[in-house]
């Protein structure tokens, strides 16, 4: 009887220890997703106005994949091919939600949405025994049966709309829009007194110091630099020579670094940095004429599907696999975040068979580039005058 005891504990105890080491083997993932800020306003694609040390600090650590593409111009369907891996066409998601929107003389507006047929990227991973959290805008549907907690994620903080005010709402900043209140969890409004960015860069930092001990995928999906042009006073004072929208956005941008950089500050301080898969990336193209932002070099802005509105930065790294400061110079999609976070933490090929994106993880190894050194990326010249 002693010895079936001792051999029940000693079993239990090596279980535990292999699902402990299966668990610390899965890196945890951050996706970082910036909401319609400028092509050309990062320091790390040139930028000599805007002030991006920290994402420039990151990208100098990181894969910068210099020709990505997000698969629409506008954020509600760009966001629902992020968010499945597949082409948002497939499932009739090809605008914004549209309040009001009159269907057969029925009244749309929050019923319309990510359709509840379509399997996340935190339903896959969370399958596969990860924490998954969206902390920030989700514009996905404003509807109960849309929101993030039904939708894969164990945790939310954010906004069910597509934008907010930054400031608390309040007698003096009045709401008039359920779907643009601040929610933890599901149905638990409360405003915060900071400014956005700075508060889902705390929440962001808490989920990371709650969840260091399990692998987590966490999407923090910042509403800056979208409208409504609002910024601190003290960011606004960094940038004496700007005007107008152009000094608004540009001390936005300086909150959003700061934010991302506090994040990446929070994972080295916990020791998380090397077993972390971090990327950074835009929802679409800046669209100059409401937020000034600038997509140079590219021609057209977002809403439009020329290169300004649907080429967007993208930065990866993870020090365990990724040379820092590389770059991959051919085209890829956000459709491939899906499969190459799935395929990252363990998943098999074989369970994505719905998903129009591909795994990354190939391309950032030296040896694979070598099957792209024969493309040419020359534009092919035609001759219209026969």
């Amino acid at each position: 009887m002693i010895k079936s005891r001792i051999l029940i504990i000693v079993l239990t105890f090596i279980s535990s220890l292999i699902n402990t080491i299966s668990a610390q083997s899965k890196p945890n993932i951050i996706l970082i997703v910036a909401d319609d800020a400028g092509y050309g306003d990062f320091g790390f694609h040139g930028s000599q106005l805007m002030k991006t040390p920290e994402l420039d600090k990151f990208a100098s650590k990181a894969m910068h994949f210099k020709q990505a593409y997000v698969t629409a111009a506008v954020c509600g369907p760009s966001r629902a091919g992020i968010l499945t891996g597949k082409y948002q066409q497939r499932f009739g998601y090809e605008e914004n939600n549209v309040p009001g929107y009159m269907i057969n003389s029925v009244l749309e507006g929050d019923e319309m949405g990510l359709p509840l047929n379509q399997k996340t990227t935190a339903n896959y991973l969370k399958d596969l025994g990860y924490k998954t959290a969206l902390i920030g805008k989700w514009h996905q549907g404003n509807a109960d049966k849309y929101h993030p907690t039904k939708r894969g994620f164990d945790d939310f903080y954010g906004f069910r709309g597509g934008a907010r005010s930054y400031f608390e709402y309040n007698g003096e900043n009045p709401n008039y829009r359920k779907e643009d209140y601040l929610e933890r969890g599901f149905g638990n409004f409360e405003e915060s007194k900071k400014y956005l960015t700075e508060a889902l860069a705390d929440e962001a930092i808490s989920y990371v110091n709650n969840n260091k001990n399990n692998p987590f995928f966490l999407m923090l999906s910042f509403n800056a630099v979208h409208t409504p042009m609002e910024a601190e006073n003290e960011d606004l004072n960094q940038f004496p020579d700007l005007e107008g929208k152009r000094k608004q956005v540009a001390a936005m941008t300086l909150a959003l670094d700061r934010a991302c950089g506090r994040v990446f500050d929070e994972l080295d301080k916990l020791g998380l940095t090397d077993d972390t898969l971090v990327i950074f990336t835009n929802d679409n193209g800046g669209p100059s004429n409401t937020n000034a932002s600038n997509n140079y070099p590219l021609s057209g802005t977002k809403a439009n599907h020329l290169e300004g509105g649907i080429r967007v930065p993208f930065l990866m790294r993870y020090p365990k696999q990724i040379a820092k400061n590389s770059s991959f110079d051919f085209p890829v999609s956000t459709l491939d975040l899906l499969p190459t976070f799935y395929k990252l933490a363990g998943g098999n090929d074989k369970d994505l068979k719905d998903v129009d994106g591909v795994d990354l993880m190939p391309l950032w190894k030296k040896e694979k580039q070598s099957l792209f050194k024969n493309i040419s990326m020359e534009p092919t010249i035609v001759n219209l005058s026969v």
